[in-house]
This record gives structure tokens, C-alpha cells and sequence, in this order.
């Protein structure tokens, strides 16, 4: 039985795409899509620490996609978040991401940049959300964030905390994300895995969630579904699905794992 999220106000669809890359359908007229990267399989990009390389190409390409209403753009200067078919995707769109991201992005009026925590309202469609960035720890020195969207039509869960949608962009596990169970009930929790790691002059750096701290931050945010991204299509990734599958089982939350399907959209919540 696929894991279900209760409560939950309006129709919700998700469709991976790959990567981090995939789109967020909440009811009947917005759109959301994560860390936009459409390159084709066999692409490279030399990024000093290490060679990117992306092993499978996208399960849709940019003529595929439906109108984008807002991205979520985790981080605009890797290109396993963002590469230069997806930068296509930003212009006269509004897009949330980090203070270093907006100003690489500037003038397009419609890029706002969020700190850790700090909140901001934007109008789509017939709907208003509240967006929220969340604290990540990626490569030393860049500027990451997650996002935690909530909207009236979400409802609220039986504790009367607002309903939210978490991607959780690139991090390893932070203590710190815990809180937002404090004031929000993930109902679906977007988590970026993976285990990639990069090779520095004095260590192997792990630079996003494994599978065994991505079920404790799961379980410590006391979310309803986990939906896994980031494990797939880059050689620098270092946890495959089936990694993944024993670790997630073996933490105790497999039956709250929804696996999608690339291409495919997946409802989460009916009309």
C-alpha cells in the first residue's frame, strides 16, 4: 500500500524527472519544479573539485514540461541542481533560492532570495503560498537552501499545525532541521540522497544525506511521506536505490517510502 498523506487539503501529484529535478502539481493550476537540469546523458562539467558527469538522460526534456508557475531552486551554481537548459527555465518566473543565487541571477525581477528560516508569500494562480527556507551544509564555503511550502488549501494536521510540502535541497543531516516539526507537519518530505561524495586534498567529502540519516531526519520531523531524490544518473553518488531500499527497511520506514517513477506523475493525494 503506498503511503499516504493525511489530511492533506488539495490534490497533490509529484513527477520526477530526475536528479533533484521534478515537478510538484498542487491542485488544478500550480506548478513547482526543484533544481531544473535537462542535460542529455554523456554531459560533463569540469567544477574544479571533481568532473561531473551525467550517466542517464532526463526522463523529460524542456519541450516535455508543463507551464512552471514558481521554481525551488535549491543552489544555481552546480550543475547537477542547475545546468544551462534549465537556467531557461528561470526567466520570467518566480524563483526562490539562496542571497549568493539571487545576485548570480540577477536582474530577473522575479528571483527572491531566502535565508535560513526566513519566510517569504508568493501568489500563484488562485492560490497564496508561504515559502520557507530550512538551513543546508553542502560544499564548504556555497550557499545551499531546502524549502518548506505551505498553502491554505493544505489544511491543517490534527495538532492544527499548517500542512507543508519539504524539499529538503542538497544537505548532509543538520540537528538543527528537526525544529520545523515545531511549527509545521511535513506531509510530504522531498529528501535529496545519495550519499554523493567529492574528493578533497585531505579527505572524501560526504556532501548529501545517506540513507540511515535521511530516515533519522525523516523520522525526526515526524513526516507522513518520503519521497527519495538525488540517487541516480551521477558517478560521484555513492548509494544506488537499492542501497537505499535495505537502509531505508532497515531504519524502520520503508512503508512510508513512496519510490517514483521517472516520467511519470504520481498522486499522492486525490481530489
Amino acid at each position: 500500500m503506498a503511503p499516504s498523506a493525511p489530511n492533506f487539503g488539495t490534490p497533490l501529484s509529484i513527477t520526477h524527472i530526475g536528479t533533484a529535478t521534478a515537478l510538484i502539481h498542487v491542485g488544478d493550476d500550480v506548478t513547482f519544479i526543484t533544481d531544473p537540469v535537462f542535460s542529455p546523458a554523456g554531459t560533463e562539467w569540469d567544477v574544479g573539485v571533481t568532473v561531473l558527469k551525467l550517466n542517464t538522460t532526463p526522463a523529460l526534456g524542456l519541450a516535455d514540461v508543463p507551464p512552471i508557475d514558481a521554481v525551488l531552486l535549491s543552489h544555481e551554481d552546480h550543475a547537477d541542481n542547475l545546468d544551462e537548459l534549465g537556467r531557461r527555465l528561470l526567466d520570467g518566473r518566480v524563483v526562490l533560492t539562496t542571497p549568493d543565487g539571487a545576485k548570480n541571477l540577477a536582474p530577473r525581477p522575479g528571483v527572491q532570495a531566502l535565508r535560513p528560516w526566513e519566510t517569504t508569500t508568493v501568489k500563484l494562480g488562485s492560490q497564496t503560498f508561504e515559502v520557507t527556507g530550512t538551513p543546508c551544509s553542502h560544499l564548504p564555503g556555497g550557499e545551499v537552501t531546502g524549502f518548506i511550502v505551505t498553502a491554505p488549501s493544505f489544511g491543517k494536521s490534527s495538532d492544527g499545525k499548517p500542512n507543508a510540502i519539504y524539499f529538503s535541497g542538497d544537505t548532509i543531516y543538520l540537528p538543527e532541521l528537526a525544529k520545523m516539526k515545531d511549527e509545521f507537519h511535513i506531509s510530504v518530505a522531498l529528501l535529496n540522497l545519495g550519499k554523493a561524495t567529492v574528493s578533497l586534498p585531505d579527505q572524501d567529502l560526504v556532501i548529501t544525506l545517506d540513507g540511515e540519516n535521511a530516515a533519522k531526519l525523516f523520522k525526526e520531523i515526524e513526516a507522513d511521506v518520503f519521497v527519495p531524490m538525488h540517487f541516480e544518473s551521477w558517478g560521484h553518488f555513492y548509494e544506488t536505490k537499492g542501497d537505499l531500499q535495505k537502509s531505508l527497511e532497515a531504519q524502520g520506514v520503508a512503508e512510508n517510502v513512496l519510490w517514483l517513477e521517472p516520467g511519470k506523475k504520481t498522486q499522492i493525494v486525490q481530489s
